[in-house]
């Protein structure tokens, strides 16, 4: 069984895939002071839940955007399994040319979005990743990284509200019955929400604009399904697109970089 682990600034999903099918994930709160037995604390309970055990783990990939808390997963894995896990960057073996600038600016994550992305929608799209922030990454018809936007995601955006406004408190983020609220929450939501989805149709106008017709907008993150209604140019909705693209670099890595675990510290 490979395990594979996104890990972002506000939370870090987890999937495990046989072959390639994804028997399960999870998503929990990214604590970045977090030790390597804490980390696996938390993934031995979450794999009971479905009838797993660190032992069933032959492989391991790993996405972060949070370099502390990488080096905790990494001496977990170096301690318990005796072994290092594949930890996707821009000089990874993705099939995919980076060609931002300076690639060693871009995310794992969207790397990662954009090999699943290509591989299952085909070229050129934008993937809307709703996350912490809210990235737009652009691949070409040729399955190149051409580059994206970055906005500050929707719950970010709630946390600075609520702490620069007085009066405003926090609120649930549900979508509103009604662009036109009635009392601060709705327009709270209404401004959040609706707001958002205006957004990710305007810049994917503007991308469109540069790239040509484009084949599809995927939109993935934890965030997804809730503005993902508010969006006229989204064409799907796939919560696991990182998950999945990170077990596809895995298996085109496999034969060169990575090695079978050894469960023989029989933990579980």
């Amino acid at each position: 069984m490979l395990l594979v682990i996104d890990i972002g600034n506000t939370h870090t999903v987890l999937g495990c895939f046989e072959q390639r099918r994804l028997k399960a994930s999870w998503r929990i709160a990214t604590r970045r002071d977090a030790t390597a037995d804490e980390v696996a604390v938390a993934i031995s309970n979450l794999f009971h839940l479905n009838g797993f055990t660190l032992a069933d783990v032959e492989a391991v990939a790993i996405a972060s955007v949070v370099p502390s808390l990488t080096a905790s997963f990494l001496e977990m894995f170096t301690e318990i399994f005796k072994t290092d896990a594949l930890v996707v960057g821009p000089d990874t073996d993705t099939g995919v040319p980076i060609l931002y600038d300076n690639p060693q600016e871009v995310g794992a994550d969207r790397i990662a979005n954009a090999v699943a992305g290509f591989e299952l929608y085909g070229g050129p799209l934008i993937v809307v990743d709703f996350g912490t922030a809210t990235t737009f990454d652009a691949i070409t018809e040729r399955g190149e990284y051409l580059g994206g936007s970055i906005a500050p995601g929707i719950e970010v955006s709630s946390e600075a509200l609520f702490k620069r406004a007085a009066r405003l408190s926090r609120i649930d983020l549900v979508t509103p019955s009604r662009a036109i609220g009635r009392d601060t929450r709705s327009s709270v939501q209404s401004g959040l929400i609706i707001g958002t989805g205006g957004m990710v149709d305007r810049i994917v106008e503007r991308f469109e604009t540069e790239m040509g017709h484009l084949k599809h907008v995927v939109a993935t993150g934890g965030l997804a399904g809730l503005i993902a209604p508010e969006c006229k140019r989204l064409t799907a909705v796939d919560p696991t697109l990182t998950l999945t693209g990170l077990q596809r670099i895995f298996e085109r890595n496999q034969s060169n970089r990575i090695h079978p675990l050894s469960h023989d510290s029989g933990l579980i």
